[in-house]
């Protein structure tokens, strides 16, 4: 049996991380077994749906280098693969049903439903739902029903009795009462939009789908499928529910953590190989050790059998670690090219630089290279080589510990320092330990030195290595900056 697995996104918004995760296994399912790895746009909520969300669905899987077997774009054997024009399709398939005894019409108004629902609350029902009113109405009651000007919806007969089961990989066999599935659902609506339940069980079918990976939330609605699955005679998929992506307070992940959505991620700089690997590994694991994949690696080891049942944390910090380390595996060349679109956007240079700039932005790379987390952090990082500081923040200058007075006393003796030791050519570490006395003669901690010499320079706590910020900058712009934030240091102090 060919394996054929899908990801079959909604386009009602921006590709998230839980999304994303559910593409990626399913894609290295289908990758490690041999087996095709489709895409299915599930548009049937016309009223949340967006281009720009399609779009969006389109790029992240561009470039996260994820490529699909058959769908959208790349066509196939099984398509139309865009729900919305396979409606004729749905409508048959529920007109089977009514046909076969195993759905009803239903002519129920938004009026009675929500007199129901009122009802059922205010008298604490146990029946909660639809009441099934007109599971059994007889023809003549149907035509005049429609002689009234009523569209009818069509509604699966969940049996009333007995329980429904199916097995999942990882949860093992689940079983619900039929009396607690959701009382006769709607399956096509009186506009003839199918409802998600009767899109998704007719599109997994005809599409040949042999596993179904999605996330755990969808668990309640699998006896519902089962028993539409049933009623037209077909053999389910097998299922896995996939493990939640909590935040590390142990709730769903979601936008009170921090970004979600994949494109904001791009935007921050982070690379797709470091989401990719990252992303993959929450919820499964390959040996409890292993950290690092490629896109390869997983294509040829993924398996469901090391997928976690219990939810995975999805933890930033740990992220930002990962796309460090994938950072500084590129060369300066390649980091550069990945670098300069933020540089061009905060208009630190232009979009065609000079050799000299080209040459100048190297040397920022190498430097800068270590300490970023995200390529965005390049424009912090380096706007003192573009934008001279204000100093508008004096306490920048004085470290725990250390007033101001003290700062500007520390500077001062650290400045003649380093003018003599350039002066008389001295190696950058041999100067550096002659600052570090300083401290030690003003009985202060080292920070309390290099700090102020730091902000005088670059006008921030955090900046490329000091002795390679001077380089970048030159010796005449360090000094003419120094002896500017010593004088306004000196006429507040």
């Amino acid at each position: 049996m060919e394996v054929r697995v899908r990801y079959a996104p909604s386009p009602t918004g921006l590709q998230h991380i839980g999304g994303v995760r559910t593409a990626l296994f399913n894609y290295f399912f289908a990758r490690a077994n041999g087996g095709k790895f489709i895409l299915r746009v599930e548009d049937t909520d016309r009223e949340r749906y967006s281009d720009e969300s399609l779009q969006d669905l389109y790029d992240t899987l561009e470039w996260l280098g994820i490529s699909w077997d058959e769908g959208p774009i790349v066509g196939g054997p099984k398509g139309p693969y865009i729900q919305s024009e396979r409606f004729n399709l749905y409508k048959e398939y529920a007109e089977q049903l009514v046909r076969e005894g195993k759905a009803y019409y239903c002519y129920c108004t938004p009026e009675r439903l929500d007199a129901l629902r009122a009802q059922q609350q205010k008298e604490k029902s146990k029946q909660q739902g639809y009441d099934r009113h007109c599971r059994n109405l007889s023809e003549e009651e149907r035509k005049a029903l429609e002689e009234q000007g009523l569209k009818p919806v069509i509604r699966l007969k969940v049996p009333t009795g007995g329980k429904t089961s199916f097995h999942d990989v990882l949860m093992g066999e689940i079983t619900r009462k039929n009396s607690d599935v959701s009382p006769d659902p709607v399956l096509l609506k009186s506009d003839g939009f199918p409802t998600y339940h009767l899109a998704n069980v007719i599109d997994d079918h005809l599409m040949g789908i042999t596993h179904i990976m999605r996330a755990q939330e969808w668990i309640p609605s699998g006896p519902l499928h089962v028993i539409l699955y049933e009623a037209f005679g077909w053999e389910p998929p097998l299922y896995c529910h996939l493990p939640m992506v909590m935040g590390k307070d142990g709730q769903k992940l979601s936008k009170r953590h921090g970004s979600t959505s994949v494109k904001d991620f791009r935007a921050k700089g982070y690379l797709p190989e470091a989401l990719m690997n990252y992303v993959s590994l929450v919820g499964w694991s390959y040996d409890g050790q292993r950290e690092f994949f490629s896109k390869e690696d997983f294509e040829q080891l993924f398996t469901l059998e090391k997928i976690n049942k219990a939810p995975g944390v999805f933890d930033y910090k740990k992220l930002d670690w990962f796309n460090g380390q994938y950072i500084r595996q590129k060369s300066d060349e390649e980091l550069l090219t990945l670098l300069m679109p933020y540089m061009v956007n905060a208009g630190f240079v232009s979009a065609s630089p000079s050799e000299e700039e080209k040459q100048k932005m190297l040397s920022l790379t190498a430097v800068a290279k270590e300490r970023l987390k995200t390529l965005s952090d390049i424009v912090e990082l380096s706007r003192f080589l573009f934008e001279t500081p204000k100093y508008e923040d004096l306490s920048l200058f004085a470290t725990k510990g250390v007033d101001l007075a003290t700062a500007t006393k520390g500077l001062e003796q650290a400045f003649e320092v380093l003018k003599k030791g350039f002066a008389e050519h001295k190696e950058f570490e041999a100067i550096e330990e002659e600052i570090a006395a300083v401290a030690q003669q003003m009985e202060i901690k080292i920070n309390g030195v290099f700090m102020p010499l730091r902000v005088a320079i670059t006008g921030s706590t955090v900046s490329p290595p000091l002795f390679d910020s001077i380089n970048l900058l030159g010796l005449d712009e360090t000094y003419k900056r120094i002896e500017t934030a010593l004088g306004l240091l000196k006429s507040e102090v």
